[in-house]
């Protein structure tokens, strides 16, 4: 997809880019001034708190940003300028479709559904990706977002966002809702196919919320990101993610290109758990500006093997598992279990050595990262086997009087791996206590001062 042009078109093709290009300009240009501010306290915090768990060398990876995140734990494994704001391209219709998918989940759209297509679709440039359709034009739903994910289709972006908002300022709206609602800190988005606009931007750590999202509320998604190629008017138009051909495991996501953006590329897969007895693992992995398709290939697929193969999921804490007791007053029970209430699972690094990796020496055969040994030969860094964590924990209420019958935060578990913070959990339940008689209280006494009554 390119930038916007309006050379060649009517004067009515024009008017409506205009207004498709300046809607909420303003407003975005200020929200990407205080969004930016936002985005500098947040990281500086996290970075101190949940630092990467692989030290990826940044100069090593040839994107400008990028971010790798394991779903099934929400930690971030590495990442570098995951919270700049960027062109996002058509990783944009990530958002398009996922309104979409949870418009038909909701009953309010049929993937079967033959809809007209409408003018709308004439704001499309022919330098653009495109369906390439026509007014009057009849397409079912389901084409539509086969267009929109596999082709990149600006036309199916357009014609969904107004088949399911009425107009296009009313789906950007919608659009900018959902962002907020996924915690998209840094996202703001003015139309729905990634044309290239001064407030229309967002960010790796962004975009791997939203791709998350995608695949827990709406994984028929993943039904089109995986297709390897899609036919429309007799014609077969191939998937732009070459990872599709490289790893099986892959399930896609979502390819971008402009001039502003560079070569993006939302990615996801589903492998395995090393560790016996847990579902399959979910990595997402972002990139964005790098140098070219086959570049961002390269970069995201690399990241997403070395995770796999230098981290693992393991539990962090069992459901029901003891946590501490808190003393408590005025009850027949002097003591309060807190408990963890489920399983708790945390990932952990496998990469044994102190220095930087360095990405270009990950070698995808071997799945390995390489080493020069004393002699000049090139080995691999094996994976470590046994891994160490220990728990801390801090109580947040030193004790409980009885009557009690509420939700109470009693305390906040922080799970490390050497010195590195990898998950903290807070344990709260429904304490329920009831208040002791003076019988009960005075029998109790007697047990504490003549032991043999007990």
């Amino acid at each position: 997809m390119s930038a916007l042009h309006t050379s060649n078109v009517n004067k009515k093709s024009i008017a409506c880019r205009l207004f498709y290009v300046s809607t909420l300009r303003g407003k975005g240009t200020r929200l990407k001034f205080f969004s930016s501010l936002i985005a500098l306290c947040c990281f500086c915090f996290s970075t101190v708190i949940y630092a990467g768990l692989l030290n990826i060398n940044p100069a090593t990876v040839e994107a400008e940003s990028w971010t790798i995140l394991d779903t099934q734990t929400g930690q971030v494994i590495a990442e570098h300028n995951s919270h700049a704001q960027r062109a996002p391209a058509s990783l944009t219709k990530m958002m398009t479709a996922y309104i979409a998918l949870k418009e038909i989940k909701a009953g309010r759209l049929n993937k079967d559904e033959i809809i007209t297509a409408t003018p709308i679709v004439s704001i499309v440039q022919p330098d653009e990706s495109q369906m390439f359709l026509k007014p009057g034009e009849k397409i079912s739903v389901d084409q539509l977002l086969a267009g929109l994910i596999v082709m990149s289709a600006n036309d199916a972006a357009v014609s969904l966002a107004e088949k399911i908002s009425g107009s296009l300022p009313a789906f950007i709206a919608r659009m900018n809702q959902e962002a907020q609602a996924i915690g998209m800190k840094n996202t703001h988005f003015s139309n729905p196919a990634g044309i290239t606009m001064d407030d229309h931007f967002s960010s790796a750590h962004d975009l791997a919320l939203l791709g998350d999202t995608i695949v827990r509320q709406a994984p028929e998604y993943l039904h089109y990101s995986k297709q390897p190629s899609f036919s429309y008017k007799n014609k077969e138009h191939l998937a732009t993610n070459l990872v599709l051909k490289l790893d099986p495991s892959s399930d896609g996501m979502k390819t971008g290109f402009t001039k502003a953006a560079g070569y993006n590329l939302a990615l996801t897969a589903h492998r395995p758990n090393s560790q016996q007895g847990l579902a399959e693992r979910r990595l997402m992995v972002v990139v964005m500006g790098t140098k070219g398709m086959e570049k961002r290939a390269e970069v995201a697929y690399k990241l997403l093997d070395l995770a796999y193969y230098y981290t693992r999921n393991q539990v962090g804490l069992e459901g029901k598992q003891l946590i501490a007791e808190v003393p408590v007053n005025k009850s027949a029970n002097k003591l309060y279990k807190v408990e963890a209430k489920q399983t708790q699972l945390i990932t952990t690094s496998l990469y044994q050595q102190v220095g930087a990796i360095d990405l270009a020496l990950f070698d995808l055969a071997q799945h390995s990262i390489m080493q020069a040994d004393a002699q000049g030969q090139m080995t691999a860094i094996a994976p470590k086997t046994d891994v160490v964590t220990h728990m801390n924990v801090a109580l947040k209420q030193k004790d409980l009087t009885a009557p009690v019958n509420q939700v109470i935060q009693l305390a906040q578990v922080n799970i490390y791996q050497g010195d590195q913070l990898l998950q903290s959990f807070d344990i709260e339940d429904q304490v329920q206590i009831e208040e002791s008689t003076w019988y009960q209280r005075f029998w109790a006494w007697l047990q504490e001062k003549f032991p043999f009554l007990a």
